[in-house]
């Protein structure tokens, strides 16, 4: 496995993580126009596109150099939530249209999501379906050279300041995997409307809302794919998306840990820095660990996607490991740090930041459940006769 980024994605890192520290460490603001600001400003850094081909504005990267990039811009940022968002449009939105939008489909959008003109979201999430995306309530029936669509989507990122959503819908009820038809749909588009700004618990700085479809009207030439195929879009999209998006993670877990780590060096206890305790110091070495650890996987995880991996056994296990050390390492950091810890801080914001990544891109139970059913954990095996 080839664990080392190519010589230009380390530039970019360094170029990302520069940029984040000094552009992107503000108080997180999901208004609008603050919001479009921060938008446009990392979409003039390639952002907004780097997975995309160089002849649509994209800059070309695999998954794991897309990674690299996403784990820089964690670091450098305190706002997680403007990462979550790039991240989101970046691996939920454009990775798809890449891999199934029609040579015209490209053409008429791609340039606008890598410039930063367009910001896109994914909804596939419903009020009553969230693990259960095979069973989707939105239903779209063609008429003629349209279809309409109706249906709710709930917890939609970037919905607030999206120019073009990638909806999933139900074009054949019952019809499991061959049910789903992916649609891009515009903002403005007549029967969409969105909903008010959700308010989180943590990635306060990404917007995130319902929208509502009443009747909306898309021409046939925006189904994404073909009718019937929205479960490959969809799960394409997942094993980009549960690699790739949780590098931000990984870079925020490094910047608390090196703040923790200059922290216990400088917080003296009974005439010592509190590093020199045991329980401290052992305490950090295990966010070293897990940090490691869940690195790794999710490095083989992209590793194996650019080679082509289709089981999604990489992607979730690396989910599973980076959104489970993220909120541990989030508990170890307020906890080393006392009373100050649970103040305001950058310890008790990646916390928060970090709770729902055991939930979103498929929650950390069904990524267990889909690693169960590749190993086959359900089927009776009787031993050999003698073994």
């Amino acid at each position: 496995m080839k664990l080392d980024l190519e010589p230009e994605t380390h530039q970019m890192r360094d170029l990302v993580r520069d940029f984040a520290r000094s552009k992107l460490n503000g108080a997180a603001d999901p208004h609008p126009e603050q919001f479009r600001a921060r938008w446009r400003a990392a979409a003039d850094l390639g952002l907004t596109g780097c997975c995309a081909p160089v002849e649509h504005g994209g800059s070309g990267m695999g998954a794991a150099d897309t990674a690299g990039v996403l784990e820089a811009l964690g670091e450098g940022t305190g706002d997680t939530g403007f990462a979550f968002s790039v991240a989101a449009h970046l691996l939920a939105c454009v990775t798809p249209l890449v891999h199934f939008g029609s040579e015209e489909q490209k053409r008429r959008w791609l340039p606008g999501l890598c410039s930063g003109e367009l910001i896109a979201a994914h909804a596939v999430t419903e009020p009553e379906a969230g693990s259960d995306a095979m069973h989707l309530r939105t239903r779209a029936e063609r008429v003629g050279d349209h279809y309409l669509i109706t249906g709710v989507k709930a917890f939609i990122t970037n919905a607030p300041v999206a120019d073009i959503f990638i909806v999933q819908a139900a074009t054949e009820p019952d019809g499991g995997v061959f049910g789903l038809t992916t649609f891009l749909v515009e903002a403005g588009t007549p029967g969409l409307g969105i909903g008010r700004p959700e308010s989180k618990v943590g990635l306060h700085g990404s917007p995130m809302a319902e929208i509502h479809l009443d009747g909306c009207t898309v021409p046939v030439d925006h189904v994404l794919g073909v009718p019937g195929g929205g479960a490959s879009v969809f799960t394409a999209s997942m094993h980009w998306e549960r690699t790739c998006l949780f590098a931000v993670y990984l870079g925020a877990m490094k910047r608390v840990i090196d703040s923790t780590v200059a922290y216990v060096r400088q917080r003296e206890q009974f005439g010592t820095p509190i590093g020199a305790f045991q329980a401290v110091s052992h305490r950090v070495v295990d966010m070293l660990l897990r940090y490691e650890g869940a690195r790794l996987l999710l490095y083989k995880a992209a590793h194996d996607l650019d080679q082509g991996a289709v089981d999604g056994v990489s992607a979730a296990l690396a989910k599973i490991a980076v959104s489970e050390a993220a909120v541990q390492v989030g508990l170890d950091a307020i906890q080393l740090r006392g009373a100050q810890g649970v103040m305001h801080g950058e310890a008790e914001q990646m916390l928060r930041d970090c709770l729902p990544s055991r939930i979103f891109s498929g929650s950390n139970e069904i990524q267990r459940n889909n690693v169960a059913r590749v190993l086959r954990l359900d089927r009776l095996e009787r031993p050999a006769h003698g073994a």
